[in-house]
């Protein structure tokens, strides 16, 4: 896969490497520790269907370099939109002017390197696939929905796919390449009895191929699990708020920890002192329950990459082991700073953004406990199965999520569904709250999407069942 995406852009673009190592030595021709040049070429497409009519199909192609200077912690960015060595070379010249210092630094000769991991090797990307068989993935997920009850009354779904290619090259001599597959099929359906509307929502995918939605998890999948929700939205009572235990179903409630803490250990903000974690390795920030890790490494998971967007391979990087905080992610510069080891964590949205500390997929190992005892040692409180939106603020570890689909527990049974209800409360002391991990870790279906700084990426969550002693609940009960 490394050597193709590299043949990709010398062949399309008529590059050399000769022609990259002269472009590393102008973005250092007036100083800097280090360079990089990132090469993107990526060709999206949707399709979708609203009132049973396709309603938009669509293909784009985004191509370009961004090119980095570093010097200590100052960072010269450029970019062009044009692969051609004279458009790239005026980017390269930009960068250097912005993190100038004075004299020039050498770039050592690129020579390409083949990485170890193929993640995802798929045979008949969804990319590939002529649009007549999107369309009917999509009416076959609408046509289930729809029976599925006569209270749906409106169904909206899609599938969108990507192809990327990138190639990295980098002043310490590495050139490294990637074919990066994605898709994701996404489902809505509004249920409606006598005016009382509600919506739910089912999706997933990944670094896969068109066989993923024939065998592992067909479109019949996910209209009946969007159909089920918002069907039992309908009977949901208002939540009461107050405090509770709150038992977290396994899978996508993955998302309050990727929030709540995943920020938190990220190395950028653990530099600058600005995270609820800084200072704390060696310390113990969670229950002892707790094992945390973050793995880019996971065969055709969202988040996972066979190398990041600085071309460095990623891997598991374990941040929290039984309470105690081992670890932070981190990306070249800040680990550069912070004189900590590259964990393969540096990622991008695309060449016109420079790379930051990110997460990969992170979640929370398996525990020894079983959903149905858990459940059953709760005497009043709420069970959490999905999540909707939610908030952060990474100084704190302080959020506030809405619980899409939850329930109230009574008497160590699982009862009412829930209407309106709300987790708030702080990542660390949730953490540390923990009273029961299971054995149950699932990771989410694929459709996680991180935001940072303006940048979105692909990721993915997950977690096993986990009972917290304590969390506020806002609810609509009055």
């Amino acid at each position: 896969m490394s050597t193709d995406a590299i043949r990709f852009f010398f062949d399309r673009y008529g590059l050399t490497a000769g022609d990259v190592d002269k472009l590393l030595a102008t973005a250092l021709a007036r100083g800097g520790d280090y360079a990089d040049l990132y090469f993107e070429h990526r060709v999206g497409s949707s399709v979708n269907i609203e009132e049973q009519i396709i309603k938009s199909a669509a293909k784009a192609v985004m191509q370009g370099v961004g090119v980095r200077v570093i010097i200590g912690d100052k960072t010269g960015y450029a970019y062009t939109d044009e692969i051609a060595f004279d458009a790239i070379r005026r980017a390269a010249e930009t960068a250097s002017h912005i993190a100038r210092t004075g004299g020039s630094t050498q770039p050592i000769e690129v020579n390409a390197t083949s990485t170890d991991l193929n993640l995802y090797p798929v045979e008949t990307p969804v990319s590939s696939v002529e649009l007549a068989k999107k369309i009917e993935l999509i009416r076959r997920a609408d046509e289930v929905a729809r029976r599925y009850d006569s209270r749906i009354r409106e169904v909206q779904s899609s599938v969108t796919d990507e192809m990327k290619y990138v190639m990295i090259a980098s002043s310490d001599g590495r050139l490294v390449g990637d074919v990066q597959p994605m898709a994701r099929f996404a489902l809505t359906c509004i249920a409606d009895d006598d005016g009382n509307l509600q919506v739910g929502r089912a999706g997933g995918g990944g670094r896969i191929g068109i066989d993923f939605f024939e065998h592992e998890m067909p479109p019949e999948y996910f209209a009946e699990e969007a159909a089920r929700q918002a069907i039992i939205q309908l009977q949901a009572v208002d939540t009461p708020a107050g405090k509770f235990e709150v038992v977290l179903g396994p899978g996508w409630p993955g998302i309050l920890l990727h929030e709540a803490v995943g920020h938190g250990l990220e190395s950028d903000f653990n530099r600058k002192q600005t995270s609820a974690f800084s200072g704390l390795i060696g310390q113990r920030v969670a229950s002892e329950l707790c094992t945390v890790v973050d793995d880019g490494a996971i065969p055709d998971r969202r988040g996972s990459l066979n190398i990041d967007d600085e071309g460095h391979p990623t891997s598991r990087t374990v941040l929290i082991e039984n309470g105690v905080l081992r670890g932070y992610m981190s990306d070249y510069l800040n680990a550069g700073l912070m004189k900590t080891e590259r964990t393969g964590n540096g990622r991008r949205q695309s060449y016109k953004h420079m790379p930051l500390p990110r997460m990969t997929n992170t979640f929370m190992l398996a525990g020894t406990d079983t959903k149905e005892d858990i459940i059953r040692s709760v005497k009043r409180g709420v069970y959490a199965v999905q999540f909707g939106g939610g908030q952060v603020d990474i100084t704190n570890g302080e959020f506030a999520f809405s619980a899409s689909e939850a329930y109230l527990i009574e008497d160590g049974k699982v009862t009412a569904p829930l209407k309106g209800a709300t987790l708030r409360g702080s990542g660390p002391e949730s953490l540390k709250q923990v009273t029961a991990v299971g054995n149950d870790l699932e990771l989410d279906p694929g459709v996680g999407v991180c935001g940072k700084d303006g940048q979105s990426i692909p990721v993915g969550v997950g977690i096993p069942t986990i009972k917290i002693s304590e969390m506020t609940v806002g609810g609509t009960l009055r």
